[in-house]
């Protein structure tokens, strides 16, 4: 038999929906609400910085990022998330999640002000500042990522848990889609006060001054729903996992499940220092245990997040470019600097809205009936043949009466990718590992993910490039949107058998997956969770 469940604990797995669940959703989901839109609205005003602060009018051509900027600009606050995950995911388990997580919230507030008031009126001191603080934001963000999800997994119940987990992760649709919707009322409004030309009509007029502070108002945006939840988080209790099992704090713990549940828990120190001292409960990071029991999870967990977000973020980041080269998106001069600021969210708002929200509330209505793993498998599997889909004839979707199905195609590998890996590869860490490990191996395995974000968002720059012909400005010859699809889809492949390596947590308690709760004699009879679930 396995040892006995602490009482305040098992409150916590057989409880039922309750409106603190509610709560603790929408408190962590504003934090990816702000996430997400920090983190993609950079994609919708990088065109425009590159009209404002690197137009040569006698190149016959609008502006664009050169080649070093663009990777910069796109990809530094990848670089400052991943940093933050590895630091706050380990913070969280030394600390305490709650007293981290009113420091990482701050942070991304001042941090998304900062990012529009960028100094100076020239290109280099203008991007200097603005890749310095959304390094700092992006710090702040990664941190977000082993605190909510830890967070929400030990406040649920068993039976739900992974709908409330993957609903906190799905704020990122709505952050993503008010990206756009955010872009296209600001630029509209600043087209509609300050009508110009088209670049090719009259270069100098298309660029209107006050477009300088389009981008800085979108980019501080991203500190409003941020603002409106700091007093929340901040009056969160600490989870009951931690501060029992971390913190060895068996009467704080039920004091404050008990107010959170309303109903009478016991006091059980006794158990808890018993049960904390048991040599499974002690081993750490970097011991043969923990390699014994969690190696291949955490090696499975850190790989598909990895490939997942080289596809993922690849896509997202420059699918404003890919609408280009299928001519979805006009040229370039052929627009004012605000008519293609407009139309790029407007492309990207429309992929949102019909691909990316839907798939991850599919998650969330049936990760706890199909389970993680299948989910999992079979995102990847899709996301390959839409890629593939979209690559192989390629010329085809190039045609102009094939172009509303190249959307369709595109946006439906967005739909699997969230009704998939990007929503089940950030709930599994969640789950799986010890409360004393459990933010920081989330931290790991996002961190992971991170580098593959970073991959893409420096990598597709380049490889996106024509083979033959005419290139970006700054740009070497690179292998084509075609051929890029096609190794995106490859690693989706591989993805798909990295998964194989990742458990089943579905129905289970926390301390059942973790084997926190086992009776040494015979917890690795009991514990050995198989990774590949029949």
């Amino acid at each position: 038999m396995a040892g006995d469940q602490l009482q305040v604990l098992n409150a916590l797995d057989v409880a039922k929906t309750q409106w603190y669940h509610f709560t603790a959703i929408i408190i962590a989901g504003m934090g990816f609400f702000t996430d997400a839109y920090d983190l993609f609205s950079i994609s919708l005003v990088t065109k425009l910085l590159g009209r404002i602060y690197y137009t040569d009018i006698s190149s016959g051509k609008p502006g664009s990022l050169p080649p070093n900027v663009a990777a910069s600009v796109n990809g530094v606050a990848f670089c400052g998330t991943l940093a933050g995950q590895l630091f706050f995911g380990w913070l969280g388990d030394k600390m305490g999640r709650k007293r981290v997580y009113g420091m990482t919230l701050m942070l991304m507030i001042v941090c998304s002000i900062a990012s529009g008031l960028s100094f100076g009126h020239e290109a280099k001191g203008v991007m200097a500042t603005l890749c310095f603080f959304r390094f700092w934001l992006g710090f702040g963000i990664g941190g977000d990522y082993p605190l909510s999800a830890t967070i929400m997994s030990e406040y649920a119940n068993k039976k739900t848990r992974g709908a409330f987990i993957a609903a906190v992760f799905a704020m990122q649709g709505f952050g993503n889609l008010t990206g756009g919707i955010i872009a296209l009322i600001v630029g509209s409004a600043f087209k509609a006060k300050y009508p110009a030309p088209s670049f090719e009509e009259n270069a100098a007029a298309s660029l209107v001054p006050e477009a300088d502070f389009v981008w800085r108002i979108i980019l501080m945006f991203g500190s409003v729903p941020a603002i409106l939840t700091f007093y929340s988080r901040m009056k969160m209790p600490e989870t009951a996992r931690y501060t029992a099992l971390v913190a060895k704090n068996a009467k704080q713990a039920a004091s404050d499940m008990a107010k959170v549940l309303q109903v009478e828990i016991a006091d059980e120190q006794e158990k808890v220092d018993e049960i904390t001292s048991q040599p499974r409960n002690e081993f750490g990071l970097f011991s043969k245990e923990f390699a014994k029991r969690h190696g291949l999870h955490l090696l499975g967990t850190m790989t598909t997040w990895f490939l997942l977000d080289i596809a993922f973020y690849s896509q997202n980041l420059f699918q404003k470019d890919i609408f280009s080269a299928v001519g979805w998106l006009p040229a370039a001069k052929s627009m004012s600097a605000l008519g293609e600021l407009f139309k790029v969210a407007r492309a990207q708002t429309l992929i949102s809205l019909c691909g990316t929200v839907p798939g991850y509330w599919f998650t969330v209505a049936f990760i706890d009936i199909i389970g993680r793993f299948k989910i999992q498998l079979m995102g990847f599997a899709m996301m390959a043949v839409f890629m593939f889909g979209l690559a192989i004839p390629y010329n085809h979707w190039k045609h102009p009466d094939n172009r509303i199905g190249f959307i369709v195609m595109y946006g439906l590998t967005f739909f699997f990718a969230n009704f998939g890996p990007n929503a089940t590869t950030f709930v599994v860490p969640a789950e799986i590992f010890p409360a004393r490990l459990r933010s920081t191996c989330h931290g790991i395995s996002a961190a992971s993910g991170k580098a593959g974000a970073i991959v893409g968002a420096f990598g597709f720059l380049y490889l996106a490039q024509n083979q033959h012909g005419t290139t970006d400005a700054g740009y070497p010859h690179g292998i084509g949107v075609r051929n890029s699809l096609m190794i995106l889809g490859g690693i989706c492949i591989l993805g798909f058998f990295f998964t194989l390596l990742v458990p089943e947590s579905n129905g289970k308690s926390l301390e059942e997956m973790s084997g926190e709760n086992e009776d040494d004699g015979e917890e690795m009879g009991q514990y050995n969770n198989r990774t590949v679930p029949v």
